[in-house]
């Protein structure tokens, strides 16, 4: 299974770590040569555990690379990989000798075969689908091999494009005989009219999809395809960023997103939803949730959408962005295969809104604060004005002042950040030691510690994670947990990743540069531990209490990715676990009790458990009765879950005085913003539960310094 977990923003690797390479000298004409030499420098002088350029590495990168240019294998034919395979035991040897013969040899066959393809998807569209006949399309394309001769070629695309089909002539169906409910007068179209307006939207939408994107695909783009195949051969997150692809990332970082705020990753042929900004078009909506895939998109001065499967990210974002004020309509495929068209305006996204937010309950005659972090975010030009510890400091002297007695610090979905902002975080809960151990390799272990003696939080503390939260999140709850200081709820483990990168830009290694930008190279150049030596690359961070949760039967870690580095040990930092009177060992224990008759976990577990199944299911019927009968089947399945959404508890949370001052002068939609998530939070059943742990830590606090005291006297 092919495809990198890629952060999409440059604030979201874990950290910039230094790394300084020495200006050289490569004299090479040819700049795809030059690429390769100085990838390699780079990679063989920079990364954290550079693999053995060898067979092994040559098979793998063979591989790797047909799945990324042809991933769904209607391109190349059986005779044609066996062609390739000459080369697929010395593309190790060609790398040393700097020669890119394999490159040109499949990307001319390549665009040989895109071109034959155009003849082929426009024959096939151009004749009526049969959707009476009783065959399956299988879309694990894992389980099938490439095609033999044209024949088979024409049949493969056929079905391919037979499938894509099916969802334009069910909604066809669906409006016509809504349509026909509206109004008995309505002559509805025939089966046969319905059917071709469905194929001619096909066929628009990968005709745009052929002029707008594989046309337009300089050998320079194709090129940037074979260095990116290269490099992630090393681990899951060093990944080549062609000179393009390197100014979307500056445009990033400008402080501004316009679109539908939502983060996307591309896995396997899909485009998924990874993260949803708080406030944009997208969280509004209520209708996007994180891994749905977007199969399709729709502007609105067009009558036929674009499917985007199968397209390169960068591609698809071209479709799905766009000026505020416009509209862009979706074909979202939800976790548990329901498809949906969502109409979103698009809007400019303030980067702020993924800051640190904090609210207040009362719950029991007793207040208690959450905070929510997205991100450990930083202005890496001006540390000091704006880093995510500084604003969770904040949020918790805020919170102090209204009476809190215990904090939820919530990391759920967090992909990680800022290696000095998460030591700073950690500070403000201990008075002073070691946070986390980095060692780059070949070097000495390096502990990075909290030296300020404050602490601006020594109450009660229960950290939420799940299988998304990353890098710097595993980082604080990792620390927090070694010190006993925290009581972490949340999956069984969290992503697991142990690794720090860093952006080299390829143009300041040389000396003289005439072939141009030469792009970025992401790298991991480091590897972190915790303070008691363990890693959490792979392991993750395990909670304290353990809960299901929507990821929990599915592969989203570090651990399911290609070539993530090894799970490792290292010595342990001097540290001493936090002087408290607070009972963890009881709270977590009466957690657990209640989480296991808790209803709502368990009908959460058996949601998760019903969407894997789906996941799974990788056959679908061509015969239109059949699929329907499917869909609504998983619909008809699907309600029983509907309990989940309808949730509540007896819980009311507000915003703090600081913000209620600003709703009366509110020009950002702020009072909808906290409401909308102030209702969230109060149908969240993990939220309920960290609140009760945080009641029994405080019932133990009275309790355990009652009898130390009076040992004290004793003694």
């Amino acid at each position: 299974m092919k495809r990198n977990y890629k952060v999409l923003l440059l604030v979201l690797l874990l950290a910039f770590a230094s790394c300084s390479f020495t200006a050289k000298t490569f004299d090479d004409p040819d700049k795809d040569k030059l690429l390769v030499r100085i990838i390699s420098y780079v990679l063989e002088q920079g990364h954290f555990d550079p693999i053995e350029i060898n067979d092994d590495f040559s098979v793998e990168l063979f591989d790797d690379y047909i799945e990324t240019i042809d991933p769904v294998k209607r391109y190349f034919y059986d005779a044609d990989i066996r062609e390739f395979e000459r080369y697929k035991w010395s593309l190790d040897d060609q790398l040393k000798a700097v020669d890119i013969t394999f490159f040109n040899v499949v990307h001319e066959r390549l665009l040989q075969r895109i071109a034959e393809a155009k003849e082929i998807y426009k024959a096939v569209l151009s004749t009526p689908f049969d959707y009476t006949k009783d065959e399956t399309f299988e879309t694990n394309y894992d389980n099938v091999e490439f095609v033999k001769n044209k024949k088979d070629m024409k049949e493969r695309w056929r079905k391919q494009l037979k499938f894509s089909t099916l969802t334009n002539y069910d909604d066809l169906m669906m409006e016509e005989k809504a349509t026909k409910e509206r109004d008995p007068s309505y002559v509805m179209k025939t089966e046969t009219e319905i059917e071709k307006e469905a194929r001619e939207a096909t066929l628009n939408s990968i005709e745009v999809y052929f002029n707008d994107n594989v046309d337009d695909l300089t050998r320079e783009e194709w090129f940037a395809l074979y260095v990116d195949a290269i490099v992630s051969e090393f681990d899951p997150h060093t990944y080549y960023l062609a000179p393009k692809n390197k100014e979307n990332f500056d445009e990033r970082m400008s402080g501004k997103l316009e679109g539908i705020g939502a983060r996307l990753q591309k896995r396997m042929d899909y485009i998924k939803i990874v993260e949803l900004i708080s406030g944009g078009p997208a969280w509004r909506s209520n209708e996007l949730e994180v891994e749905d895939v977007i199969l399709k998109v729709k502007q609105e001065d067009e009558d036929v959408p674009v499917n985007i499967v199968g397209m390169r990210i960068n591609d698809a974002i071209k479709y799905i962005k766009g000026p505020k004020g416009t509209k862009v309509t979706l074909t979202i495929k939800k976790i548990d295969g329901t498809i949906k068209d969502v109409s979103l305006i698009r809007d400019i996204i303030e980067i702020n809104e993924t800051y640190a937010k904090a609210s207040i309950v009362e719950k029991d005659n007793h207040k208690f604060g959450v905070i929510n972090l997205p991100s450990f975010y930083v202005d890496f030009q001006n540390y000091k004005t704006l880093n995510a510890a500084k604003d969770v400091k904040l949020e918790i002297e805020r919170l102090k002042a209204e009476g809190m007695e215990g904090l939820v610090l919530d990391l759920r979905n967090n992909g990680g950040g800022s290696l000095p902002a998460v030591v700073d975080m950690a500070g403000l809960f201990i008075k002073e030691g070691p946070i986390v151990q980095v060692r780059s390799s070949g070097k000495s272990k390096e502990v990075l510690s909290d030296r300020d003696r404050s602490v601006v939080w020594d109450g009660p503390l229960v950290i939420l994670v799940n299988e998304i939260s990353a890098s710097a999140s595993e980082i604080m709850a990792a620390a927090m947990q070694d010190y006993k200081r925290a009581i972490i709820i949340g999956s069984k483990q969290t992503y697991g990743k142990g690794t720090v990168q860093n952006v080299i830009n390829l143009n300041n290694i040389l000396r003289n540069n005439t072939q141009g930008d030469l792009g970025a190279l992401a790298l991991t150049t480091q590897k972190y531990y915790r303070i008691n030596g363990g890693s959490v690359q792979l392991e993750g961070v395990k909670s304290d209490v353990k809960v299901p949760g929507r990821f929990s039967f599915i592969e989203v870690g570090e651990k399911d990715k290609d070539n993530p580095l090894p799970y490792d040990e290292i010595d342990p930092a001097n540290y001493d676990v936090w002087d408290h009177y607070f009972d963890y060992d009881e709270a977590i224990s009466k957690s657990n009790e209640r989480m296991k008759n808790n209803e709502q976990l368990r009908l959460i577990e058996e949601n998760a458990k019903w969407v894997k199944s789906k996941i799974d299911e990788t056959v679908y019927s061509l015969n239109y009765e059949t699929y329907k009968a499917q869909l609504e089947l998983n619909e008809e399945e699907s309600k029983k879950f509907d309990a989940i959404e309808d949730y509540k508890t007896n819980l009311s949370f507000n915003s703090l005085a600081y913000e209620r001052a600003l709703f009366e002068s509110d020009t950002t939609n702020l009072r909808e913003k906290r409401e909308r998530w102030h209702k969230n939070l109060s149908q969240d059943v993990y939220i309920e539960e960290a609140l009760n742990v945080l009641e029994d830590l405080n019932r133990s606090f009275g309790v355990k310094r009652m009898v130390s005291t009076a040992d004290k006297i004793k003694n």
